[in-house]
């Protein structure tokens, strides 16, 4: 029976990029504006390349352990794209896209309606549908999307 290096046997290769794969993904972390789990992926692909384990790379990256496996598998079952961005997410379509809140957000800013001392919710959600803003959306809708700005149209408080 041959007895194996304890060293040697104990050396997992976790992945192994092909030349342009590695190209592509050092191409990729020069370009300097990616998102950060991008950013973690590729690097992490690369040093799994490199020989790193996967625990080296985790504590590199601060990331579990579980991260880093994750994506070496992702990359085996799924190739370079599919270890480093998401599949697209199943749910409900965004139905009022950032174009559209600004606009309603810019509505809530012009002075009320004739008639009316201030904009209330229910005007401004009337208002944006005549104007096509959007299909449909309730009041409450545009309550949450001015919630998320830093002035409140609709308060009595002068300033607020």
């Amino acid at each position: 029976m041959l007895q194996r290096n304890h060293a040697e046997s104990m050396k997992k290769e976790h992945l192994k990029l092909t030349d342009e794969e590695r190209a592509s993904l050092t191409a990729l972390l020069a370009k300097g504006s990616l998102k950060v789990k991008t950013f973690k992926r590729a690097t992490g692909l690369l040093e799994l390349d490199r020989g790193q384990s996967l625990q080296a790379v985790a504590v590199t990256l601060r990331v579990n352990y579980n991260t880093v496996a994750a994506w070496r598998d992702r990359y085996a079952d799924n190739g370079l794209d599919g270890a480093l961005y998401d599949k697209p997410r199943c749910g409900r379509p965004i139905e009022i896209d950032g174009v559209a809140r600004a606009k309603i957000t810019a509505l809530a800013c012009t002075p009320a309606p004739e008639g009316h001392a201030r904009w209330k919710l229910s005007l401004l959600a009337e208002k944006a549908v005549e104007l096509k803003y959007c299909e449909h959306i309730s009041d409450t809708h545009v309550g949450t999307l001015l919630k998320k700005t830093n002035s409140n149209r609709t308060s009595k408080e002068p300033g607020a």
